[in-house]
């Protein structure tokens, strides 16, 4: 028979449990709200778009929609050597000379059509490149008061009009240019008129590695005038418009946190930006070629589509477009305002005179709604606070009784505080990490979370809690050192970001002066209502930090749905280890954010989570997660796997030699994979055998030069027999380099060359790999950059040339030694014989086909 003692025992376990499981479910449910709201808020579904009825003195998605469905629909391309191309541009160059028919008196407009060429050298994706290009075609706008003088200092609204390789480009980029055409009709039409000159540069040349911005600002009458530029980019289908790079100096972003309407902005994007491939023409207005003050704003959700064939109108995200022309306008008008809009010339002598050093500013936008903006000498103050709080912390802990021994005893708690939430933190990241590659082991496909975000949400939040209340449930510790100790490290975390002269010390800012409001509410909550430490008095620590803890959610899973996005396209790392690494960086990147939006709570919530029920009920969900996830197909139309596909014509004079079929893929799951799941394309490369992957199909990274630096994301790529005679039907003359001269002295050989195209009519660009003893070369000015290699070959000097393709380029290499010359030239073209279109039809829909024919010979010339 139980006795009273048992009784009352059971009872008071029952009620334990009973409060684990209210704690657990009310925090489940604040984060889930919360989660809610973000979601709504980063797909921008607060922003009602206006109509192509809107009046006319509103910006409206409605009127964008109409001129991008002309560009990325009616149109069927708009890629380099393609005539779609020249379509837009005089589509542009009509709509802006429509506005400039109609303009009242008051304004000055100029439309200018240019071509511009030039040759110069850049690293991309870590790798040296030169780049030759002849005319390229930009359509340029300048609206202006009637009044106004040819050199007055200008704001550029940049954007570019061709698309990637194989893409409509309804984002990238054709919504940048649909904005800049309402937003010059809606200067003209709302009348008012710019205070200074505003340029919209159409540019008809990024793709090619910001070729349009670079001919700009190098040849154009007015770039001497340009005070700040603004660039408009997408990397996504939309979303809020990120400001992933501001400066040079802080007036740019402090125009933007004091003007934009839907902000989204954030310093530390601009830390984190060489981390993912690509670039934009920011890099050439502000850091390469110029040093102009200006902003980089770019859409960076729905990454799915981005550079695919599925970047089309539909998969816009609706309200978008409106948050960035309402955002637009509004700087715009702030740009054209500021004092601080100069010319080159008074921009170069006002630092001079002045000694300006104006470092970048810190900032950051809360859940779209306002800003916050501080410069960076107001930072290495503010972010001074927690660390001397902390520092104090021993001295509040022992009034009124302070000894020395007291407090030892009090550092050496905060110590061992610091080190368990520390550890718990690192848990966090580490254990979905290990489960991530553990789950691998037993399924045959990786980055199943990549189509259904959710489920990487399911498997890895639990594990990511089982790590921070670890190390509490193992190791006993007041709730007052463990606060402490948390506090702590968020505030050397902060003064660690100052010191490295990062700009992300401020979520750990928040963090920590967050903690110390909690902390403060909740100790004169439970005096002022007698309350001991239950349930319910825990929403006094957590109510005051509902601010920080949202912005934390916000930032974090903002973060996650990018990263996810991203892993699509980051580079197939060679096996074995390259098959973990996306599953392995998704879940420690869950865990990082787990760890900031829901370890400040861990010190005082651990009294009930960290508890063997509530680990076991975590562990339970993150083990049926993780096995459901794994019946789940990586990729849809939603989110689809990118192959490309080359057809190789390997060419001699004007002879075919060979003919192959080149696979490769940019993520974790390889082509055998893609085979498996495609096998009517399987049959139709071996002719209706069974595929077999040996190693007599693989390919490295030379045959792929034409997309050079491209390849280095490859790896695992192969090659099969094509046909050969077919392109005949179609091109007669194949690409050829032929000698026009040769000169020499006692120390150098120059030769002069030319290269023919042929017949070819759609092509994109021409790489020229050269190898030997290269001492000059008539590009980039008469400058040889550093070498670089290919596939671990010897040193070699990579030029892409692009351009219209009607006429032979004629450039000389000089030699110092009488060793030869080795000249690769691929062509890439965008024709595809019928047996190649039949080929990539047999693909499913989930595999988005980059596909293009590549013409490849190879010369040697002895000086």
């Amino acid at each position: 028979m139980a006795t009273p003692a048992s009784r009352r025992h059971t009872a008071s376990d029952a009620g334990a449990t009973t409060d684990d499981t209210r704690v657990l479910l009310a925090l489940a449910v604040l984060y889930g709200a919360m989660s809610f709201l973000v979601y709504r808020v980063i797909h921008m579904d607060h922003v009602a778009p206006l109509g192509p009825d809107a009046p006319p003195g509103e910006f409206s998605e409605g009127r964008v929609l109409q001129h991008l469905r002309r560009l990325a629909a009616d149109i069927p391309s708009r890629q380099e050597g393609s005539p779609g191309l020249e379509v837009a541009a005089q589509y542009i160059k009509g709509q802006l000379e429509g506005l400039a028919a109609h303009a009242v008196a008051e304004y000055r407009i100029e439309v200018e059509e240019t071509l511009v060429s030039g040759s110069f050298s850049m690293m991309f994706l870590r790798h040296r490149v030169t780049l030759g290009y002849r005319n390229h075609k930009n359509i340029v706008m300048r609206i202006s008061s009637n009044v106004s003088e040819e050199d007055e200092p200008s704001l550029l609204v940049n954007g570019h009009f061709d698309s990637p390789l194989g893409s409509p480009g309804a984002a990238d980029c054709g919504s940048c240019v649909a904005s800049m055409l309402e937003l010059s009709r809606l200067i003209i039409e709302s009348g008012w008129v710019p205070p200074r000159p505003v340029i919209f540069l159409f540019n008809g040349a990024e793709e090619l590695f910001l070729l349009g911005s670079h001919g700009f600002i190098k040849t154009h009458k007015w770039n001497s005038t340009i005070g700040a530029f603004i660039n408009i980019e997408a990397s996504g289908s939309g979303g809020a418009d990120l400001v992933c790079q501001s400066g040079p100096g802080s007036w740019p972003s402090r125009i933007y946190a004091q003007n934009a309407k839907y902000p989204m902005a954030n310093s530390v994007a601009q830390d984190m930006f060489g981390i993912i491939p690509g670039d934009t023409d920011y890099r050439i207005f502000a850091e390469d070629i110029a040093n102009i003050p200006g902003l980089d704003i770019i859409f960076v959700l729905g990454g799915y589509f981005y550079h695919t064939s599925y970047d089309t109108l539909e998969n816009l995200i609706p309200g978008s477009i409106q948050a960035r022309g309402e955002n637009l306008f509004n700087l715009i008008k702030a740009f054209t305002n500021s004092s601080m809009l100069l010319k080159e010339s008074e921009r170069y002598n006002k630092a001079v005179n002045d000694k300006i050093n104006n470092p970048r500013a810190i900032f950051f936008d809360y859940m779209t709604w306002f800003m916050i903006f501080y410069p960076r000498d107001v930072s290495l103050i503010l972010h001074s606070l927690p660390v001397a709080v902390f520092l104090l912390t021993p001295l509040f802990l022992n009034i009124p009784k302070i000894t020395m021994m007291s407090m030892f005893r009090t550092i050496l708690d905060l110590a061992r505080g610091m080190l368990l939430h520390a550890f718990g933190v690192i848990l966090a990241i580490v254990i979905p990490a290990m489960a991530a590659g553990l789950r691998l082991l037993f399924t045959k496909n990786a980055m199943n979370w990549f189509a259904h975000p959710y489920s990487a949400f399911f498997m890895f939040v639990p594990a990511s809690l089982v790590g921070l209340l670890l190390p509490r449930f193992i190791w006993g510790l007041s709730e007052q050192s463990h606060f402490w100790g948390a506090f702590g490290l968020y505030s050397l975390i902060t003064l660690a970001y100052m010191l490295a002269g990062l700009s992300g010390g401020f979520l750990t800012f928040f963090i920590s002066m967050s903690l110390l409001l909690g902390s403060f509410i909740s100790s004169i909550s439970r005096k002022l209502l007698s309350q001991q430490q239950s349930p319910r008095s825990l929403f006094g620590y957590v109510i005051p930090m509902i601010p920080c803890l949202l912005y934390c959610v916000y930032y974090g899973g903002f973060l996650i749905q990018f990263s996810i996005e991203k892993m699509g396209m980051m580079g197939s790392l060679p096996k074995p280890l390259g098959y973990f690494v996306p599953d392995i960086i998704v879940a420690a990147m869950v865990g990082l954010v787990v760890g900031w939006s829901f370890g400040p709570l861990i010190p005082i919530t651990s009294r009930w989570l960290a508890k063997t029920s509530v680990l076991q009920c975590l562990l339970q969900i993150t083990v049926v997660a993780m096995a459901i996830s794994s019946q789940l197909f990586p990729y849809s139309t939603g989110a689809p796997k990118r192959v490309v596909l080359q057809h190789t014509f390997v060419t001699d004079s004007n002879n075919i030699v060979e003919s192959n079929y080149g696979f490769s893929v940019v993520d974790a799951n390889s082509l055998e994979f893609v085979f498996n799941n495609a096998p009517e394309a399987a049959k139709w490369l071996k002719d209706n055998s069974e595929l077999s992957l040996k190693e007599k199909y693989w390919s490295d990274r030379s045959s792929w030069v034409a997309l050079y630096p491209v390849p280095f994301l490859f790896s695992g790529s192969l090659k099969f027999p094509a046909q050969t005679e077919e392109i005949r039907k179609h091109y007669q003359h194949f690409p050829r380099l032929v000698v026009q001269k040769t000169l020499s002295n006692n120390w150098t050989r120059r030769v002069h060359l030319e290269l023919s195209l042929g017949s070819l009519s759609e092509i994109w660009t021409t790489s020229l790999n050269i190898t030997g003893p290269l001492s000059n070369w008539s590009f980039a000015d008469n400058t040889l950059p550093a070498p670089q290699t290919v596939s671990g070959g010897p040193p070699s000097y990579i030029c892409r040339l692009t351009g219209q393709s009607n006429e032979n380029w004629s450039f000389w290499l000089e030699a110092n030694s009488s060793e030869p010359l080795r000249i690769d030239v691929a062509v890439l073209d965008q024709f595809l014989v019928d047996s190649t279109k039949e080929l990539k039809s047999l693909f499913p829909s989930w595999a988005d086909m980059t596909v293009f024919t590549t013409f490849f010979s190879t010369y040697h010339f002895h000086l």
